[in-house]
């Protein structure tokens, strides 16, 4: 019988730390006053907020019509916002359940963390469909109920699909990140002394007492939830571009956009895993968890996950162009040189160029470049989603009906506020759960798998 050598493999972990030293790391920010930084990064982040609120407030006692929407562009801000944040909730579950079943042991210092930006993008996500109804408080019309007005959902909608697909991932992700959470649960309900925390870490932890048998259910139920979420990785976005895909519209109707969608998922999913653990390790001293070898790995799927972008991206003007369709030809030509051209080139490059650089060891191995340069990745995937809506709304069938979409004050407030609350819910997480799996990362100390086996004695 065989098993793998894990002293031969680089130790991922630097610096050799103790098992106890590795615990009161990661605890530190939930026992001590936060920092000035900590403070100072709240502020910034709830002042974000604050203007998504104010902006949200106009929307809804004036309506929508504060927005740019107009006819024929109906779909703007809103739904950009919407599928942008979904790919961003794509890396926590590419990073723990996948990663995961192919022992991938370097996942375990960013899964933790994944796993939560995962919980907090969906939930940014969520808001912006029913946002987008103008009056959120009848939102309970369009959930499929009896009810004494006969209304019915159409099934047949990609719409209602979305809310079948996006609703399970959440579900799904959830679970995997409490059922994950619950060994350092337990952890930290053992070292803290104030009674508040360990009776709400008690009833969290479910009674964990690290026996053999809760080791081994814990295993085989997180084993079976990253198997139910690995399928999800595909499925949902791939259902969020059916919402394109099967209209008729001339730059929407399209085969490629499921593949297309997932990889651009994938790739804006990394990119803001990296920005955000790149300020968590600095912040709270965690470079020798979250270590360069990390970043390294990640940096080169970004550069995988850029390529079938870029791939994608020659696809649509070569499908367009070999349909012999001219109005497809026209959305293709109209994005490149049209009223949103600007746009479209720095998607191209943020997307498709400027992440060639991650070629370079050097530039794998500095913290500053990694930093910009996932920055720009996200801003190339948002603006990927933006071209993709509006570019083939605003040119409609009939040429007069064509109208130019410009964004208001309105518009760009709740973009603000939703980053708003994507990283107030980060640092709100840092101070109360575990940012990074204790449990896992003693499993990857230097030491921590004997290499002698049953039998090799007798050999």
């Amino acid at each position: 019988m065989e098993v793998v050598d894990y002293s031969k493999a680089p130790p991922l972990i630097e610096g050799n730390p103790t098992l106890g030293h590795i615990d009161d790391s990661i605890a530190v920010p939930m026992e001590k006053r936060p920092s000035k930084k900590y403070f100072a990064a709240l502020s910034i982040t709830l002042t974000m907020l604050l203007i998504g609120a104010v902006a949200l407030g106009y929307t809804f006692y004036y309506g929508i019509g504060m927005w740019g929407n107009n006819i024929p562009v109906g779909w703007a801000f809103d739904i950009t916002n919407f599928v942008f944040w979904i790919g961003i909730g794509h890396a926590g579950t590419l990073i723990s359940a996948i990663l995961f079943l192919f022992r991938q042991r370097w996942r375990t210092g960013i899964a933790r963390f994944a796993e939560a930006m995962t919980i907090f993008a969906v939930m940014c996500a969520g808001l912006f469909p029913l946002i987008h109804l103008g009056r959120p408080w009848y939102a309970a019309f369009v959930f499929p109920y009896p009810n004494q007005h006969g209304i019915w959902i159409n099934f047949n909608s990609p719409l209602v699909w979305d809310v079948f697909a996006v609703s399970t991932y959440f579900t799904v992700s959830l679970m995997f990140w409490y059922i994950g959470l619950i060994p350092d649960l337990a952890s930290m309900r053992d070292r803290t002394t104030n009674k508040f925390k360990k009776a709400v870490y008690s009833v969290l932890s479910l009674g964990w007492r690290f026996s053999n048998k809760h080791w081994q259910h814990y295993e085989k139920t997180y084993v079976i939830l990253a198997g139910l979420a690995t399928p999800l990785v595909l499925s949902v976005h791939s259902i969020v571009s059916f919402d394109f895909a099967v209209s008729i519209l001339p730059g929407w109707h399209t085969t490629i956009f499921p593949p297309y969608f997932v990889a651009g998922a994938i790739f804006s999913g990394f990119a803001m895993v990296m920005t955000v653990l790149i300020i968590v390790r600095k912040v709270f001293d965690l470079e020798y968890i979250i270590t360069k070898k990390h970043l390294d790995k990640m940096a080169k799927i970004i550069l995988v996950t850029s390529m079938m972008v870029a791939y994608a991206y020659l696809m649509e003007p070569f499908i367009a162009w070999y349909s012999g369709n001219a109005v497809d030809w026209f959305v293709v030509v109209s994005r490149a040189t049209g009223h949103y051209a600007v746009g479209f080139w720095m998607m191209v490059a943020c997307n498709v160029f400027i992440p060639q650089l991650f070629w370079f060891k050097k530039i794998r191995s500095s913290i500053p470049a990694l930093f910009i340069i996932s920055l720009l990745v996200n801003v190339g995937m948002w603006l990927e989603r933006y071209i993709i809506i509006v570019t083939s709304l605003y040119r409609d069938f009939l040429p007069s009906a064509w109208h130019i979409y410009t964004p208001t004050i309105f518009d760009f407030g709740i973009l603000i506020g939703s980053f708003g609350l994507f990283f107030t819910l980060v640092l709100l997480f840092s101070r109360t759960l575990p940012v990074i799996s204790m449990s896992e990362v003693k499993g990857v100390v230097e030491g921590a798998h004997p290499t002698h086996h049953i039998g090799a004695e007798h050999e």
